[in-house]
């Protein structure tokens, strides 16, 4: 690796040379092993280079360094799924942890409880330059310190017309935003890309004559033109009191990064109410679901229909990799399958017509997706519209299942149908749908 590498204050900086050398070599997993292999030998500035400049060039979220009895294993999440990437020795991984403990500012002398840091990499090469902020997290473990890092590359946001929406779907989320007032919650567990959603919201938004301030924990991603704060509880800024502040500051749309008390949820239905744009996560199986855990959160039903404009339930689905995508014929079972998860779709939704003879995706599996079969995500959605006879349920009987099944009748489309559409478009797998779904 080249000297002219340098240490950036709270960074790394990734040179040209080292940067196009790691974007020319590093193309799957197992030459991402390959090219870290051959950098134990040299020093650990160059080996940390390494690990970082290969996690972004194949768009890993994070990479997990973890210490095991004899070795220490070197994993990386590409999609979703762990993969196993490379081991180094203890002695190897000692001169790593320092390394990164010394530019994420933890403490080295501590290693019997966890820290959070955190630095940005530049890494240059034969593309574009880019900035990647890395969140660091330590975890005291029986033989060392687990090490994980989180890769927010600014590439992972995209604009609304790119999440993978339906072509109706995407057309109510776009009326929606365009509201002056009420309140949009996005839901699903962690990892299911419900900041991704959130961002492309406020990107569609953007413009001069619109003042959006955000709450988050932690700033994932900068934007330009739009006021981000991050929480900070030991200084007394929480998303309940940092609400209120905002509020305060007259804007039009408002962003809190989750919904997690009952205060905050009381300012942010309040918010809704009064004029402004809100857009907020919470933790649900399903958009169905959101009413029934607001409720939980103390808030009013007769608060929440006439604040929320819009309920949204998400997960992501691997695509079929397009280098070496294959097809399969329907089983009977699967046919089977399919029929009935979309027998009672609306008519308004467009899909490929079932047919017999119809093919759909099957993963088979190359050096391009490191032999799974798949490359890249998109999101799957349900999107639930607070209407006039949805209020009237929450008022009577705001249980799941009593939502969701006045939902239905009035064509709500489940985020397992929206799947089995995807499958049928060819984007995705039905096992891929069924597993994210659970159905």
């Amino acid at each position: 690796m080249p000297e002219d590498s340098k240490t950036i204050e709270q960074g790394i900086n990734v040179s040209e040379l080292s940067g196009a050398e790691i974007q020319k070599r590093v193309k799957n997993i197992s030459s991402f092993k390959e090219m870290i292999d051959e950098t134990t030998e040299g020093s650990v500035s160059d080996l940390v280079e390494v690990i970082l400049g290969g996690g972004v060039t194949l768009n890993a979220s994070d990479v997990h360094i973890e210490s095991e009895e004899e070795q220490v294993k070197i994993r990386a999440r590409c999609d979703g799924l762990l993969q196993d990437v490379t081991t180094i020795t203890k002695k190897t991984y000692q001169g790593v942890l320092s390394r990164i403990k010394l530019i994420s500012n933890l403490k080295l002398n501590i290693n019997n409880k966890p820290q959070d840091g955190r630095f940005s990499v530049s890494v240059l090469g034969t593309g574009e330059s880019v900035v990647i902020e890395v969140r660091v997290s330590t975890l005291p473990s029986e033989y060392g310190e687990s090490i994980v890092l989180r890769l927010l590359n600014p590439k992972s946001l995209i604009d609304l017309d790119a999440l993978g929406l339906r072509k109706d779907l995407l057309a109510i989320f776009k009326k929606e935003i365009q509201k002056p007032n009420g309140m949009i919650i996005v839901t699903g567990p962690t990892g299911s890309g419900k900041t991704t959603t959130l961002y492309a919201f406020l990107k569609q938004l953007q413009s001069p004559e619109i003042k959006i301030i955000t709450i988050e924990d932690p700033i994932e991603y900068h934007l330009k033109g739009i006021s981000q704060t991050q929480v900070a509880p030991e200084k007394g800024y929480t998303f309940a009191s940092g609400l209120k502040s905002i509020v305060r500051q007259d804007p039009d749309v408002i962003l809190v990064g989750e919904i997690r008390d009952p205060e905050t949820t009381e300012i942010a239905l309040q918010s809704a109410l009064t004029g402004h744009l809100v857009f907020s996560t919470l933790h649900t199986n399903d958009a169905a679901g959101t009413v029934a855990r607001l409720i939980s959160l103390g808030a009013q039903p007769s608060n929440i229909g006439p604040a929320v404009n819009m309920m949204v339930a998400q997960r992501l689905v691997r695509k079929v990799c397009s280098k070496c995508k294959g097809t399969k014929k329907m089983s009977p079972e699967e046919l089977a399958t399919i029929k009935k998860g979309l027998a009672k779709l609306p008519k308004t939704v467009v899909m490929p017509k079932i047919t017999e003879s119809m093919k759909i995706p099957a993963a088979k599996g190359c050096q391009y997706c490191n032999n799974t079969g798949y490359k890249g995500r998109v999101g799957i959605f349900e999107a639930l519209i607070m209407e006039d006879e949805m209020e009237k349920v929450i008022i009577k009987d705001p249980s799941i299942v009593n939502f969701r099944e006045q939902a239905v009748k009035r064509g709500f489309v489940t985020m397992y149908q929206d799947g089995l559409i995807k499958v049928l478009e060819g984007v995705t797998t039905l096992e891929e749908v069924e597993k994210a779904t659970g159905e």
